[in-house]
């Protein structure tokens, strides 16, 4: 028996691209999967095939060899489920973004976080992509210090989701928590403080505007600019369009400060890109200083084997290599309920001002912030 297995709660789309990059593990196994619809349990069942597939949350923690678990249902039950592990068998936890959806939840949330007696890792896959990991190591020293970061994600449309869940609001938090919590994330991380205000204008301009779900049409946002501002004098943006899939890059994020600008440029996932145009670009970090001026042009690839198990450019298998130092050695996670607590209040912040018209600081940006404990 391995030493680090998993119970999976959840294993749609996403969880079956967890499923293939622990199989990269060597010394993890799936032992038990939580998922209630046929097709995406059959398909589970193929990439996990010594998985027991069981019918409820307790069951999967009612197997004795379980030591952690992952979260991958959808949105709106996350933080439902943390609170009935917490009450049957509270284990490492490794729980896909967003943390919670519904900004009345935030007292849940703090007890949570003052109860919970084992740790919990909030899935943020961008910050692990090679080349943002690259730049996230090297921002300080290329630029002195940041003053302004800028995060552009030109995408395709939500995929679609068992029970098309993520057509709605309701369930997903919105786009600026459900897709955006990964960018406020960076942000923060680059910062080293917490936001004091937040701005933003969004909306569904293009996305889903003629589909119907039992007679509801989406209501999921297609793009949008935020503007936030930071206790250390940071200055980050996000521009999203989630109409865009034809750019040669999806992600492009960029540093600067006095000493000079730091940028990477990460390809979406190869699945997408076309096959009469060749090989997928490669990712790249680039850096230029002022003195000596002259950018830098650093190829940052990823591993084959790495793309070929998921959409977020080997994210997924780096993130679960650092939980599973969490699983065996007691370390800290790297994400901690904390950082994903801010990354969703950081979005449903954005949702409200471009909702609103205003902007959200002081009582209203600390009503969603993290507690203390």
């Amino acid at each position: 028996m391995k030493s680090i297995r998993y119970g999976i709660i959840g294993c749609g789309m996403m969880g079956q691209e967890h499923l293939r990059n622990i199989h990269l593990l060597p010394d993890a196994e799936v032992v038990a999967i939580f998922e209630p619809d046929a097709l995406m349990r059959a398909r589970a069942a193929e990439l996990a095939p010594g998985a027991r597939m069981v019918g409820s949350l307790a069951e999967v923690l009612a197997e004795e060899a379980v030591n952690c678990l992952l979260i991958v249902s959808p949105n709106h039950r996350h933080l439902g489920q943390l609170e009935e592990i917490a009450r049957l068998r509270p284990l490492p936890v490794l729980v896909e973004k967003p943390l919670f959806t519904d900004a009345g939840d935030v007292d849940r949330l703090a007890r949570l976080r003052a109860s919970y007696p084992a740790p919990i890792w909030v899935a943020m896959e961008y910050r692990y992509m090679p080349p943002v990991a690259h730049l996230l190591r090297e921002v300080q020293a290329a630029t002195g210090g940041a003053k302004m970061l800028t995060i552009r994600e030109h995408r395709f449309p939500f995929l679609e989701k068992v029970g098309d869940w993520n057509r709605f609001n309701a369930n997903t938090g919105g786009t600026l928590v459900e897709k955006c919590c990964h960018f406020f994330d960076l942000m923060r991380l680059v910062a080293g403080c917490d936001p004091m205000r937040v701005m933003a204008s969004g909306g569904q301009s293009v996305n889903h505007l003629d589909e119907v779900y039992d007679g509801k049409t989406p209501d999921i946002w297609d793009n949008a600019y935020v503007i936030v501002d930071f206790e250390s004098g940071l200055r980050a943006m996000l521009e999203l369009c989630m109409f865009a899939e034809g750019a040669r890059y999806q992600e492009e994020i960029s540093a600067v400060g006095p000493k000079g600008k730091i940028e990477c440029l990460v390809p979406g996932p190869g699945r997408f890109w076309p096959a009469h145009l060749g090989p997928a670009p490669t990712p790249q970090v680039i850096v230029s200083p002022r003195q000596p001026a002259g950018p830098r042009v650093l190829e940052v690839p990823v591993d084959p084997a790495l793309l070929a198990a998921g959409d977020h450019n080997g994210s997924t298998f780096y993130q679960h290599r650092g939980f599973a130092e969490v699983v065996l050695r007691g370390t800290k996670p790297d994400v901690t309920l904390q950082d994903g607590w801010w990354a969703v209040a950081m979005g449903k912040a954005a949702q409200l001002s471009a909702a609103t018209g205003r902007v959200i600081a002081g009582a209203d940006l600390a009503a969603l912030a993290p507690r203390l404990a």
